[in-house]
């Protein structure tokens, strides 16, 4: 059972250059963005970060994600437990031109005074890592597929709309 704390601030250059493996968790409460997108979450998400230099000289970090979250219902809104999990190839760089330069398999991440914020690529990767869409079973959903439409709505749907040209036939005045 993991229960090593990572660090919110590593040197990558250097732990690129030994090869190490940083592997341990952090906590799910620490991610501001991903409580704005789903809601607070609680539990830890288990991260392994693979520091390198691949065969081209590049400094790549190889790493992988896993997290249990409790995500909205897109119908009713309660949570629902979601098992994510991610893999990810990041190519080091200092600037946006550096970056454009990265092949299409790895994803960039800016490295500032050889310093790199561990707690907002890990958040990065997670967002980009959430199911787009999240509902329940509709045997499981609070909400029923009747409740999802209104009368009002379903029978306007029924009418055909009003041609845009009928407008301007009247105020040209012909009928």
């Amino acid at each position: 059972m993991l229960t090593t704390r990572l660090p919110s601030r590593v040197e990558p250059y250097k732990l690129a250059a030994r090869a190490e493996r940083l592997e341990g968790l952090m906590a799910l409460a620490d991610f501001a963005r991903l409580a704005e997108e789903v809601g607070a979450q609680t539990g830890d998400i288990r991260v392994t970060l693979d520091f390198g230099i691949d065969a081209q000289g590049r400094r790549v970090i190889h790493g992988r994600l896993e997290a249990d979250l409790q995500l909205p219902c897109r119908r009713c809104l309660s949570p629902l437990a979601q098992h994510v999990e991610s893999e990810f190839l990041l190519g080091m760089v200092t600037s946006d031109d550096l970056a454009a330069e990265l092949p299409s398999t790895h994803e960039p991440v800016l490295v500032e005074d050889e310093q790199l914020n561990l707690l907002t690529v890990v958040e990065d990767e997670l967002i980009l890592s959430l199911p787009q869409v999240v509902y329940h079973d509709e045997a499981d959903c609070e909400v029923s597929r009747d409740q999802l439409t209104s009368g009002e709505d379903a029978v306007a749907s029924r009418e055909p709309a009003a041609s845009p040209f009928d407008v301007l036939r009247h105020l040209k005045g012909k009928s």
